[in-house]
């Protein structure tokens, strides 16, 4: 999705309508927890002016995540609406920070698009079946549940090292 400006003129007295699905592939390169995206699919309208262009986007797509637990596959659906400027012109850049440059004569809308979706990626997922998962192990590592981590701790404190059981009665006998 990429658009001239000597394009965008013919829209001038009206909206620019979207609706396309804009394949974001990339978005793995700078991720690589993103296993897989589908076509996302972009919704919305862009008003052009003199010396920018205003947009409102709305993205839904599916992206596939590790679960956090089972490291298998979790399709993550998402939605995004923003509303994104962009300017070809020096004074109305440096008259605001939240303008896109647009360099040369193309606008891509699609360096946006993907930092809309990695900000749309969740710290942790979990799959249907995580939380039929009590506990694993590896290399290394392990997981379990908090009741059973805290039994487990429970039981620790119980046993006594046999080599330190005479010290568990040092303070209760009565020779001074």
């Amino acid at each position: 999705m990429k658009w001239s400006i000597h394009q965008l003129q013919k829209y001038r007295q009206g909206a620019l309508p979207l609706d396309e699905a804009v394949n974001l592939d990339s978005v793995k390169k700078r991720n690589p927890e993103i296993r897989d995206i589908k076509p996302v699919h972009v919704t919305g309208s862009c008003i052009i002016g003199s010396k920018k262009l205003t947009c409102h986007f709305h993205l839904e797509g599916v992206m596939t995540l590790p679960c956090s637990r089972t490291w298998e596959d979790v399709e993550f659906p998402f939605s995004v609406e923003t509303d994104e400027q962009f300017s070809w012109d020096e004074a109305t850049l440096a008259t605001d920070d939240n303008i896109h440059p647009v360099i040369g004569e193309i606008i891509d809308p699609t360096p946006i698009f993907e930092e809309l979706i990695l900000l749309e990626v969740p710290l942790q997922i979990f799959s249907e079946n995580a939380a039929d998962m009590k506990s694993a192990e590896g290399k290394g590592w392990s997981y379990t549940t908090n009741e059973e981590h805290e039994e487990r701790l429970r039981e620790e404190k119980k046993k006594v090292d046999p080599r330190l059981a005479g010290l568990a009665d040092f303070f209760n006998s009565d020779k001074e």
